[in-house]
């Protein structure tokens, strides 16, 4: 018997004729060949009947299907099937769309505010627009593209937009006939599914049946929305499906989808944020991507106009412009809607609700006073808090849940009844998603969240699911996920007098000294050497003080460090970093890893305008000059993998050069890792550091150093002052000229260890390095020279020189051709009683 799914095409095959259906049957025979298919056998089907043949065609051309039966239909001179079956195909395709106009227009229109025209709106995206256009052509084959930002800066008001621009024919017309959109956190309860399941789930009763859809994957299109708040992990397994009808574990459903295992021909358009993005990746197969800058100055411009009345909306803009700190903040969607519905309330209040300059924390709470006393503005400070208590408790049991969508139960066991929810939603706390029930913004979910543990006493109901403090600080400090950020974020902003002053008129006091103290504690555990947890985002951190900005306090927590490990990704970062580095008096040892962009002075369009990238790369010279003030006081300064020009060396040789107040003795630096280093410069740089009497170890492994350079660095190496007793100089693309050089300084140096690893130093290099070796004034005892192209005759030069030296005492050779020969003769000089070495290599 056919079942449902398949009756569509059942109905046409009706209205063949026996003679006709004959002729179908024989046709069939060479149309699965014109897509490189095996033909089903003609014994096989010679007497079967239309019922059966629906059935076969399903299982064995479930993807070509239609396009070999429309095509067949025309061969049998049935062109009237033909052009039915397609107009009717193309009419529930339209009725699909027309079912998802009307979900996403509402959706729109109820749920995403934009408070602004669509015309403004589409102004605003008009690059993501075109880059979508682009990624997804006409003519493309199966694409996989990543909408990339931070929280707040539009990505799902992006894809709503898309979505309801495609159903309304005006977007990707030509490429997709079925879009579906998911909001993949929706599946945080669902432990087993089927993509099936899924897909139904979207389909009204007038559509297409699954298989006609998936008849042609090529024209479908899976926009996946919120993998930040998926509660269960998405990783590369072995137990992948490709049935794309079978009920799996949820998080296996997905993962096959993304990975291209289940319906491979379908396009996957999905929405990464900061802590989603580096899991989802690598399982994708070439992404392509649309990154989400924030807000413009015109848009911003355009949402003032539109969300007050236009020559309010003009005042509020030229008012937000004259304060840089704010106007920053204003380029995140989120917070401009949090700070005009702020500045609407004290319009409507003749209040001034924001001062000068406001933290991400100061500005959700004046959002949420003020919308607090919009509604409460005569009930009591004790009545009002214990109000706020219910959203907050909410709050933190989903975060603890990994929940972010909330049905009538989970409302209810958190004291939020109808009439409560009614307020929430007019307040603009919460907002109405589907069925259930969704914070009206993620950040405000964690602000929430985060004042839980403020607002929290002993006298409190144990709540089961939420978990310490404690044990909050050990999700957000110790471990890799990323979930936490807001909430430490706004742990820090929140413990301030500033906002807690704002909280004090609407809640009555409340007090941050349990909070902070639990912070330092559990801070100062973390930087204990037997302490097995580590910080594992130190750069999470310096933006948290930045939110803080209390002197006090943040000098209280850097000061708990001595040796940090922070990577430098763009201007941001190092101005985060020279903040709070400053402040870490104690700090002994830093590890830098700085990105290419940050000071990159050559426009690449991937680093966004290029008048952002000079301003951003001026912001950068001056928090780099800042910083370097800090590299006097340290044991060890590590700058692996530094991406730098020569403005940069020069601070940085000018950081540590002696003045009359500053003397080379009070400089404390013992080791300097320069690994991989670009832009290393003229050499001078080795002039100031190795004039540091301190300084013992030299690590330059990967970077690349001409002839002049190697010259510069032994001339630094014979300075009075110079004490380096370890150099690393491995893969450093070093000459058998420039081993030369090297040679020669080590006569009178103090260098007791030397590498040279992985560079073309040959027999020549080997054998003016054994000149060296000879003179009774090298104090050399160990010498690295693996992967350095030696043969044989390396050995004999070898030999004569552990024939006289008196210090060396261990020796690497290994991975050099030498042969037997050369092995011989090395051993020969082991024999001699004179000879020092121990270790051989």
């Amino acid at each position: 018997m056919v079942d449902s799914s398949s009756y569509g095409l059942l109905q046409y095959f009706q209205k063949l004729s026996d003679e006709e259906f004959q002729r179908f049957k024989e046709l069939l025979q060479k149309e699965p060949q014109k897509f490189k298919l095996k033909p089903l056998s003609w014994t096989k089907i010679e007497n079967i009947s239309k019922e059966d043949l629906v059935m076969q065609l399903y299982t064995h051309y479930p993807r070509q299907v239609w396009a070999m039966v429309l095509n067949l239909f025309l061969q049998v001179n049935r062109k009237d099937l033909s052009t039915m079956a397609q107009i009717e195909r193309r009419d529930k395709q339209n009725k699909y769309k027309e079912f998802m106009r009307n979900l996403f227009q509402h959706i729109w229109t109820s749920e995403t505010n934009t408070y602004m025209p669509d015309r403004s709106y589409n102004i605003i995206i008009d690059r993501q627009y075109k880059a979508l256009l682009d990624i997804f052509d006409s003519e493309s084959d199966p694409t996989t593209a990543v909408v990339l930002g931070t929280r707040g800066k539009g990505k799902t008001v992006f894809l709503r937009k898309a979505m309801l621009d495609w159903a309304s024919g005006v977007l990707l017309q030509n490429r997709f006939h079925y879009v579906f959109f998911f909001s993949v956190f929706s599946l945080n309860k669902t432990t087993e599914l089927s993509l099936a399941e899924l897909i139904s789930s979207k389909l009204p009763e007038c559509s297409e049946t699954l298989d006609d859809i998936l008849s042609n994957p090529k024209r479908v299109l899976f926009v996946l929305d919120g993998f930040d708040y998926l509660k269960f992990e998405l990783e590369l397994r072995t137990n992948l499906c490709n049935d794309w009808r079978k009920r799996l574990p949820t998080q296996n459903v997905l993962s096959s989808l993304l990975q291209k295992i289940m319906l491979p021909e379908c396009s996957l358009l999905l929405e990464l944020g900061e802590s989603s993005c580096s899991k989802i990746i690598p399982l994708l197969q070439n992404p392509r991507e649309i990154i989400m800058l924030g807000l413009s100055e015109q848009s911003i411009y355009f949402y003032c106009v539109s969300f007050f009345k236009i020559q309010l909306g003009v005042e509020v803009f030229k008012d937000l412009k004259k304060n840089e700190p704010l106007f920053t903040l204003c380029s995140n969607p989120s917070m401009l809607w949090m700070i005009c519905s702020s500045l609407m309330w004290g319009h409507y209040s003749r209040e001034e609700v924001i001062s000068s300059s406001e933290s991400t924390s100061a500005i959700h709470t004046i959002f949420i006073v003020s919308a607090f006393k919009s509604i409460f503005d005569l009930g009591s400070s004790k009545y009002k808090r214990s109000q706020l208590k219910t959203l907050c408790t909410l709050a933190a049991e989903g975060m603890w849940k990994q929940v972010y969508v909330f049905d009538s139960e989970d409302l209810r066991r958190n004291k939020i009844y109808e009439s409560n929810k009614t307020v929430w939603l007019k307040m603009k706390f919460l907002q109405i998603q589907g069925n259930n029930i969704m914070f009206y913004h993620s950040t405000l979910q964690w602000y929430f969240a985060t004042l839980f543990y403020f607002l929290k006493q002993d006298k409190d109901t144990y709540h089961p699911v939420i978990g310490s403090l404690p044990q909050l600080l050990g999700e957000i400090y110790a471990h890799k996920q990323n979930q936490w950020t807001h909430a430490e974020t706004f742990f820090f902003g929140i413990a301030t007098k500033h906002v807690l002053a704002l909280l004090k008129p609407c809640f009555g006091n409340i007090s941050f000294k349990t909070v902070r103290e639990e912070i330092i504690r559990y801070l100062k555990s973390l930087s204990q050497p037997e302490c097995n947890e580590k910080l594992m985002h130190p750069k999470k951190l310096f933006f948290c003080l930045i939110e803080n900005q209390e002197e006090r306090f943040v000098n209280q927590v850097m000061n708990l460090f001595e040796e940090i490990t922070v990577d430098i990704s763009d201007s941001d970062d190092l101005g985060a970093a020279e903040y709070s580095l400053l402040r870490a008096s104690k700090l002994k040892i830093l590890h830098l890893h700085i990105q290419k962009k940050v000071f990159s002075e050559i426009y690449d369009p991937e680093y966004g305008k290029n008048n952002d990238v000079l301003s951003h790369c001026r912001f950068s010279a001056i928090n780099w000059t800042r910083l370097s003030i800090l590299f006097c006081n340290l044991r060890v300064l590590d700058l692996d993998s530094c991406h730098f020009n020569e403005k940069v060396i020069e601070v940085l040789c000018h950081s540590l050069s002696p003045t009359p107040t500053m003397p080379l003795t009070v400089f404390k630096l013992q080791r300097l890792f320069c690994s991989f280093m670009t832009n290393f410069g003229d050499g001078s740089l080795f002039c100031t550091f190795l004039q540091i009497p301190q300084l013992k170890y030299l690590n330059l492994y990967g970077t690349d150093l001409s002839n002049d350079v190697v010259e510069m660095l032994c001339s630094a190496l014979k300075c009075s002052t110079c004490g380096v007793e370890e150099l690393l100089l491995g893969k450093c693309d070093i000459s058998s000229e420039a081993c030369g050089i090297i040679a020669t300084f080590l006569i009178n140096s103090k260098v007791k260890h030397l590498s040279l690893v992985e560079n073309p130093l040959k027999n020549k290099g080997v054998m003016l390095l054994c000149k060296m070796l000879k003179d009774p004034s090298c104090v050399l005892e160990s010498l690295m020279l693996s992967y350095c192209c030696l043969t044989f005759i390396a050995c004999g030069h070898l030999y004569e020189a552990l024939l006289s030296n008196k210090h060396l005492s261990l020796l690497d050779l290994g991975s050099n051709f030498l042969e037997d020969v050369g092995v011989n003769l090395l051993c020969e000089a082991l024999k001699y009683p004179n000879c020092t070495l121990k270790e051989l290599w």
